[in-house]
């Protein structure tokens, strides 16, 4: 996870100092949320495949959670609602080719986000392959060929640890529907990995 050290305490938005309600809104925007920077831009690079799409839907998704921060409910979890704002936004500006520049009235965030942007800097090919260097070659490739219902099903369940109850407001379908999709998905990912598995030791037979 990318550490941001310190806080922003002064900023500036139209030639105006922050109020102090702004200021402590950032800090808890910066604890809140932006511990998950790593977790969104892998998830915008499943479903974008290309590094600079995703780096531009991370960039929305925050502008946007940032925006109506006010309205997330605290204590409940911060990861889940981001993913929901970022999957919204591939839908209506991804999936629809809707390719104008963002229409985000982020005035009051534009300096804080490129601050973050700043921290990342050094690390951004390090990013670009984190979620990759999670998995061996043979199970990326494998999880990276299924259909894009199973392989989100699974990245959000297996690999990010989201509940059903998650994922399925994430996704916008039944919990029995991410059950299904999430058995059918596990099927097909093992099916592709059974010689991978046999090379390391597994037992492919468990299960049956």
């Amino acid at each position: 996870m990318i550490n941001i050290s310190g806080s922003i305490n002064v900023m500036k938005e139209k030639k105006q100092i922050l109020s102090t309600q702004e200021q402590l809104k950032q800090k808890e925007f910066q604890q809140e949320a932006i511990t998950h920077i790593h977790a969104l831009y892998n998830y915008a690079l499943h479903l974008t495949m290309n590094p600079s799409d995703a780096e531009d839907l991370v960039q929305e998704t925050y502008l946007k959670a940032y925006k109506f921060f006010n309205s997330f409910e605290r204590g409940t979890n911060c990861k889940a609602w981001l993913f929901k704002i970022l999957k919204n936004n591939y839908i209506n500006k991804f999936r629809k080719n809707s390719r104008e520049p963002g229409k985000v009235d982020y005035d009051l965030i534009k300096d804080f986000y490129h601050t973050i942007k700043d921290v990342q800097s050094d690390t951004t090919e390090a990013e670009s392959d984190f979620f990759h260097s999670l998995l061996h070659e043979e199970v990326y490739q494998a999880l990276q060929s299924l259909p894009e219902e199973f392989r989100e099903v699974i990245q959000l369940c297996d690999i990010e640890g989201f509940t059903y109850e998650e994922i399925a407001n994430m996704v916008e379908s039944p919990i029995g529907t991410v059950r299904s999709r999430l058995y059918r998905g596990r099927k097909l990912l093992r099916a592709k990995l059974e010689d991978y598995a046999k090379k390391h030791g597994y037992d492919t037979e468990a299960g049956e």
